[in-house]
């Protein structure tokens, strides 16, 4: 599978798949999506309902590692202890992850090659706030064991991987989903939202980042 690195609007880059046409964040601005989607729509709407002294985070597609380095960022601001379990079938090479230049542009020291280097299957501390753990498998392989707080749901597009956006991998997800515990996702199609509400969400269409009319978000009452 061939991956090229190209830089979006907002000055940031990502990752696409030329043969599949497709590309790991929105390219009118890689940054600006992660942010309105991830950190602030999820993250930051969910810390007021957190009451466990870590915050437990669910990743579904680490990819080039961006939701993760700005959810790492906030932890450090805030003060807040993060557990971070992403996963992810098809990991960057170093060289395509230092290509991304995440740090440069987000002034992290060397926060994102660490976030990549970081080994597989383990628990690694980043710093006193963040620790991840990567696992590298196919969704519908994984077998859960933690309780999470905040999900972000960051896989390929419905149209390209359907059999991740189908009602029993939510509700796989909403049993692993803490009490008014949230998921964010960039798709607001019918079909997803239709899934996830007869797997007990709750679900809300809210405002998406710029060149995106709506996003989801949805809660576990």
């Amino acid at each position: 599978m061939q991956r090229e690195i190209k830089l979006t609007d907002d000055g940031s880059y990502t990752v696409a798949i030329p043969q599949m046409n497709i590309t790991y964040h929105s390219i009118r601005g890689a940054l600006q999506e992660s942010l309105h989607i991830y950190v602030v729509s999820g993250f930051q709407y969910a810390l007021p309902n957190i009451t466990n002294e870590t915050i437990s985070i669910f990743e579904v597609g680490f990819g080039t590692g961006l939701n993760a380095l700005l959810t790492l960022q906030e932890a450090i601001k805030l003060k807040r202890k993060v557990y971070y379990h992403a996963v992810e079938l098809f990991p960057l090479t170093m060289d395509e992850a230092m290509a991304l230049h995440q740090d440069e542009q987000l002034g992290t020291g060397n926060l994102s090659i660490q976030l990549h280097e970081g080994v597989w299957e383990e628990d690694v501390v980043i710093n006193e706030y963040f620790t991840l753990h990567k696992t590298k498998k196919s969704l519908l392989d994984l077998s859960l064991n933690n309780q999470f707080d905040i999900i972000y749901f960051d896989a390929f597009a419905p149209t390209n991987q359907p059999e991740l956006w189908t009602e029993a991998v939510f509700a796989n997800l909403y049993a692993h989903l803490n009490p008014h515990g949230v998921l964010v996702t960039y798709s607001s199609n019918g079909s997803v939202r239709r899934a996830m509400k007869a797997a007990g969400f709750t679900v809300e269409k809210i405002p998406g980042p710029i060149g995106k009319a709506e996003i989801v978000r949805a809660t576990r009452p």
